[in-house]
This record gives structure tokens, C-alpha cells and sequence, in this order.
């Protein structure tokens, strides 16, 4: 009998030789779906996150639809932190904090908690996806990366540039270390949890990683990631970590100890894998807003970006970002279709 152990995207994590890349996409659950439209107009963006039955079926939802290689959760990155004592909003806009997390008083608002007990209905999603799935799929978990959890604990919003954050880190580096140190510990714990619960792999998002300098990116980012996949190589998942905004970060990313790294669109995704060791996986790197062309230019895109890493062991296709929700839906499935060609061009090319 089969099991995801033998899926493409873990024979890939694992550096094995694969008939072709596997593919999926960032954000692949969402509001570019009509299917997802329809779950999201009876509930609201925490009632898909708490309640296990709709959270997989919006993660399954682009699994029927496309045949991704690999379903990812459908959670957020600041909806574990709730139970920390971080009260983000979700009302229709931005998720944002009555109170910052910006002084010594306020962090002693912050708690560990226990993943299996405080934040169960990501795990019990994870169990139900996995049920479900067919084994040749593989199931990722996720989490926000400790710097990220930072910027908008301390800004209490998304921003541009994270002044607050920054000005924090810099002026009260103690504090900011206290805080990175405790969101690198709670998500350490909680990727194993949800590796127990069924996730294949676990994939950690910095996504605002990228608007460090590298000293500060070394500082500040790079031992709290090591730290979580350390804590997570006791599980033996596979481990990706994307960074965005910032190709100069990419050797120091190298350095954080995933199995595969994950790029954004602004660097060649060919170049890019010359720097990166071949025990190490990639992961990348179309830019989403291709996706808002037509089918012939994503055909072609997408192809000269398979044609840069042919051959390359340990190579996954995906975006350089998610997805957004204007996407045609016709555009993805030309992504898709692409990726899977690949392994008919490439098989005969080497014949």
C-alpha cells in the first residue's frame, strides 16, 4: 500500500531522482476559488481556521480542482497566537491588536502555551486532511517565522516598513530578544505537534524577513529559525523556509538548517541554485501576479523556469509568493498543466 512517505513532494524533499518537480502554489486555498467564495460567504475567516470540517474542506478544495502535489493547511499565521494572549481581529480587514506588544509590562501578557490543548483545531484539521488525502499527496503544515510573529506583535498591524518593530529591535534589542526566544519556542513545539497530527512537512514563512539588513537579518531572524528546525528535525518532517523580499539574505538563509529553501520571484531561480548546495532543496519562485496574464504567457514563464533547474535534484515548483485573488482560474490550471508536461518533455529529451 502506498503512503504520502512516497509522495513526489517528499521523494523531493528527500533529494531523490523524480520523474518531475511536484507543484503547488501559497495561499492555493482562497478566495480566488469560487468553491472557497461560496464556504466563506456562511462563515467567517475564524470560523474556517477553528472548525476543523471547514478548514479541510477549503484545504482539499484546490486539491479536487487542480491535483496539486501537496495540500497545505488552511490556518493563518497569527491564529495560534490568540491563545498567547495576543487578541488579533479578524473583522473583515487587516487582523490587527487592541494593544502592542511594545513594552516589558506588555510581554508579560505573552504565555507559552501547550499546542495539543490550546490550539487543537489546526491539529484536528491536520488529522481530517490526512484522512482524506490521497497518500500520493503530501500535507504541510505552517507557521509564521519568530521575526515575522514580531513585526506585527509589536506594530499590532501589518505595515509596509514595520517602524515600531524595527525602532524596538534596535533601541530595546533585550526585549526583542525575549520576544523572538519565545515565539522560536512556541512554534518549535508547535510544528511538532501538527507533524504528530498528520503534516508531511512543515513550512516556516519570513515573510517580512526580507527588510532586514543581513547583519540584523543574522541577528535577529537566523538562530530563532535554527533553533525551530533543530526542535523539528527531531520528527524527521522536512522542513522549507521561505524568505521573502530579500534574495541577499539566501546564503544566510542556507544557513538556518531546512531541508529546502523557499525563494520569492526577485532573484533567478537558475542563479539561485547555483548558490544553493546540492544537499539542500529549493523551492520557487514564479511571480504570482503572472498568474493575472493569460495561459500562453504562464505557459512560457513557467517553462523557462523548469528549463533553468532541469535536472536538479530536489527542485519544487511553485510561486514566488501566494496567490491573489483576482487569478483566473484558467491561468493556474495552465501552471499546473505545465509542470506535469515536464515530465513528458523531459522524459523524452533523455531518450
Amino acid at each position: 500500500m502506498s503512503s504520502s512517505k512516497d509522495s513526489l513532494f517528499l521523494r523531493t524533499c528527500r533529494l531523490e531522482e523524480t520523474p518531475r518537480p511536484p507543484v503547488w502554489m501559497m495561499r492555493q486555498a482562497g478566495r480566488y476559488l469560487p468553491e472557497y467564495r461560496a464556504v466563506r460567504e456562511k462563515a467567517t475567516f475564524l470560523d474556517l481556521c477553528y472548525d476543523s470540517e471547514l478548514a479541510a474542506e477549503v484545504t482539499l478544495q484546490p486539491i479536487r480542482r487542480y491535483d496539486f502535489d501537496a495540500a497545505i493547511i488552511f490556518s493563518d499565521i497569527l491564529v495560534p497566537l490568540i491563545p498567547m494572549g495576543a487578541d488579533f481581529g479578524f473583522k473583515g480587514g487587516p487582523p490587527k491588536l487592541s494593544e502592542p506588544f511594545d513594552t516589558p509590562q506588555s510581554l508579560a501578557r505573552l504565555k507559552r502555551v501547550d499546542s495539543q490543548k490550546d490550539i487543537p483545531w489546526i491539529l484536528e484539521s491536520l488529522s481530517r486532511v490526512r484522512e482524506a488525502l490521497d497518500p500520493s499527496k503530501a500535507l504541510l503544515g505552517f507557521a509564521g517565522a519568530p521575526f515575522t510573529l514580531f513585526c506585527y506583535l509589536v506594530e499590532g498591524e501589518g505595515t509596509k516598513l514595520f517602524p515600531k518593530a524595527k525602532k524596538l529591535m534596535w533601541t530595546q534589542p533585550k526585549l526583542a530578544h525575549e520576544i523572538l526566544s519565545l515565539m522560536a519556542d512556541q512554534i518549535g513545539e508547535y510544528f511538532c505537534a501538527q507533524v504528530r497530527a498528520g503534516a508531511d512537512a512543515v513550512q516556516l514563512f519570513d515573510t517580512w524577513g526580507g527588510l532586514l539588513h543581513p547583519d540584523d537579518f543574522e541577528e535577529f531572524a537566523l538562530p530563532y529559525a535554527q533553533r525551530i528546525f533543530d526542535k523539528v528535525r527531531e520528527t524527521g518532517a522536512p522542513t522549507v523556509y521561505y524568505v521573502n523580499g530579500n534574495p541577499a539574505h539566501l546564503p544566510l538563509q542556507l544557513q538556518s538548517g531546512c531541508d529546502v529553501v523557499g525563494l520569492d520571484w526577485r532573484v533567478r531561480l537558475g542563479e539561485a541554485a547555483e548558490q544553493v548546495p546540492e544537499s539542500v532543496g529549493i523551492q520557487g519562485n514564479l511571480d504570482p501576479l503572472l498568474l493575472l496574464t493569460d495561459p500562453q504567457t504562464v505557459r512560457v514563464r513557467t517553462q523557462a523556469m523548469l528549463e533553468s533547474v532541469a535536472g536538479r535534484r530536489g527542485y519544487i515548483c511553485n510561486l514566488g509568493h501566494g496567490v491573489t485573488p483576482p487569478t483566473p482560474l484558467e491561468n493556474v490550471q495552465a501552471f499546473v498543466d505545465t509542470v506535469k508536461d515536464f515530465e513528458a518533455v523531459s522524459n523524452r529529451d533523455s531518450s
